[in-house]
């Protein structure tokens, strides 16, 4: 399994207005909403996936993979929160951004 090759857009580590959209427009709750925790799960997932082809790419970045490890550990305890307060939510959010529950 390769790494996809990426558009100039898309090399950069941090995730633009489109890609945000393209992310998180299933998981809204309403048209504005950035703070929800599935917007906010949605995102971190879209931005591990984009570091961990990163570090797959470069073995040697320990500052990235740090933030990486922050990430994932910040996006568990969304998901527990979620899952504490609304877990129809929860199960569903599981289910469209593929994650192991």
């Amino acid at each position: 399994m390769g790494i996809p090759n990426l558009c100039f857009a898309e090399k950069t580590m941090a995730l633009n207005a489109k890609q945000k959209e393209r992310v998180t427009k299933e998981v809204k709750r309403h048209e504005k909403d950035t703070g929800s925790p599935e917007y906010q799960v949605a995102l971190f997932t879209e931005k591990i996936k984009k570091l961990t082809l990163h570090l797959k790419k470069n073995k040697k970045d320990f500052h990235s993979r740090r933030g990486l490890l922050k990430m994932v550990s910040k996006r568990k305890k969304l998901m527990d929160y979620l899952k504490k307060t609304n877990e129809k939510a929860y199960k569903t959010l599981v289910k469209k951004l593929e994650l192991k529950g």
